[in-house]
């Protein structure tokens, strides 16, 4: 039957490149993210004052993307060897850390720009903003992103029975669900995943340069006005560099799933898309500790002594020896 033909055709779309995509990705951010988020952590909380702007937020940021880091070895031997010896729910696992990182990133980011443009916007009711409230947020964030991200490993986990126990990631198969979930699912991420986080973070962009040449935010001074319009760029710049194609890709690659999309030639390009945007994702790891760095003078302040101090000690212990 002709069409017969088609759709298996169109279902046997060949993507076996995605095994060293994935590889070299995850091996080309594995050190420098868990380097760069390790010292970031340790800085953030040992280092920079408490009333520093957005710490917490920072903080639950780098712990997000160091746990993603954490699983990459998982990853990377998986996609080498083809095989998984480790139990199961360490597959599940880490493909689910994947996705929380990329949600909790993509909230906390959002939350460090539209409380940077708040701060500049009203600096009088900026002072009365206390560290708990932050904390509040952060926990919140943590149990409706982890909820959020369930169904993700769970739809993954549903046909475990009929997949090999050798496979895990991209191997994994898909559980198509009813129109309604799917419809729900779909609209859940796009909205509050990513049409949301968008438009905040654009409109934050755009009030804080618009700010910036105000009169109301004169005596906040040259430096601040520059730091705040740093952090808004830079959270503005990672989250359309990291999350921007995957979220465009995923509306595609979970209608082609549902079989809710025949045609050939967008089943093809969006299943050779989707791991590049995967990809993408995780670049946030390597990305977000460069915001610490260029957007937060205490940060590069501490680093720096740190820095002064090891030097130091190695010139006195290099005296010694000599």
């Amino acid at each position: 039957v002709p069409g017969t033909e088609l759709c298996t055709h169109c279902n046997n779309t060949n993507v076996t490149f995605q095994y060293s995509l994935y590889a070299i990705t995850y091996i080309v951010v594995f050190i420098p993210g868990l380097l760069a988020n390790s010292t970031a952590l340790w800085v953030l909380c040992r280092f920079i004052s408490k009333k520093n702007k957005a710490i917490i937020f920072m903080i639950n940021l780098a712990v997000a993307d160091l746990a993603h880091v954490l699983s990459l070895p998982l990853r990377i031997y998986y996609y080498i060897n083809h095989h998984w010896p480790f139990p199961r729910f360490l597959c599940l696992l880490c493909f689910y850390l994947k996705y929380l990182n990329m949600y909790a990133s993509i909230c906390f980011l959002t939350c460090i720009s539209l409380q940077r443009c708040f701060f500049l916007l009203k600096p009088f009711r900026a002072r009365n903003w206390k560290r708990r409230y932050d904390m509040a947020i952060s926990a919140a964030i943590w149990i409706v992103v982890g909820t959020a991200c369930l169904p993700f490993p769970i739809v993954r986990s549903a046909v475990l029975a009929n997949k090999s126990q050798d496979t895990c990631f991209a191997d994994l198969g898909y559980t198509q669900m009813n129109v309604a979930p799917s419809v729900a699912m779909i609209t859940s991420a796009e909205l509050a995943g990513f049409v949301i986080p968008v438009v905040i973070i654009a409109w934050c962009t755009w009030k804080t340069v618009i700010s910036l040449q105000h009169a109301r935010v004169a005596c906040e001074g040259e430096a601040e006005k520059r730091k705040a319009l740093r952090m808004v760029f830079m959270c503005a710049g990672v989250f359309f560099i990291c999350f921007t194609p995957y979220h465009i890709n995923f509306l595609f690659y979970t209608l082609v799933k549902e079989k809710v999309i025949t045609s050939c030639p967008i089943i093809h390009s969006t299943h050779y898309f989707h791991p590049f945007s995967l990809c993408l994702a995780s670049l946030c790891c390597c990305l977000d500790p460069v915001l610490y760095y260029f957007t937060t003078s205490e940060f590069r302040d501490q680093l720096s002594l740190r820095q002064a101090r090891f030097s130091d000690n190695v010139s006195f212990c290099s005296a010694h020896r000599s």
